[in-house]
């Protein structure tokens, strides 16, 4: 089975439906699970948040990826996770990535990745979620990592 993703969530939260920023404010307390349709974009739907532990199949996925890998690159523009992530997915130029299931949606400097379908059991699941990020800058941009 090539390109699928194989995940367990965690607890599910429901209280935060459209409320990204607490979604992910809430992830980052808990450090685990996901909130179900967190976020809402016109063309995807609705936008699950997961926290995302490693495990050894993934290198790391959703929100604890993004703030282990990108946390700092976003402090550096001068936004908290918690604001980034809904502004980049409410804003973000949409490019569907056929072949993986997954949706891009893009700004000048990020690029917040949407997964369409994980598998769980041999089937595979719809489920949007914010799986990972990229820094698009050129690299002599970049904050050094002393």
């Amino acid at each position: 089975m090539k390109n699928e993703t194989v995940l367990n969530f965690g607890t599910k939260y429901f209280q935060f439906k459209h409320k990204g920023k607490e979604a992910i404010k809430h992830l980052i307390k808990v450090k685990e699970g996901e909130c179900i349709s967190a976020m809402h974009r016109h063309g995807i739907g609705d936008i699950d948040v997961v926290w995302g532990e490693n495990d050894s199949k993934n290198k790391g996925f959703g929100l604890k990826h993004i703030i282990e890998k990108h946390g700092k690159e976003i402090l550096q523009l001068g936004f908290k996770v918690e604001d980034f992530i809904p502004i980049i997915v409410q804003f973000g130029e949409l490019k569907e990535v056929k072949e993986n299931d997954r949706i891009s949606l893009e700004g000048k400097m990020f690029r917040i990745v949407i997964s369409k379908a994980y598998h769980q059991d041999g089937q595979k699941i719809k489920k949007n979620f914010v799986l990972t990020s990229f820094d698009l800058r050129p690299l002599t941009k970049k904050p050094s990592k002393k």
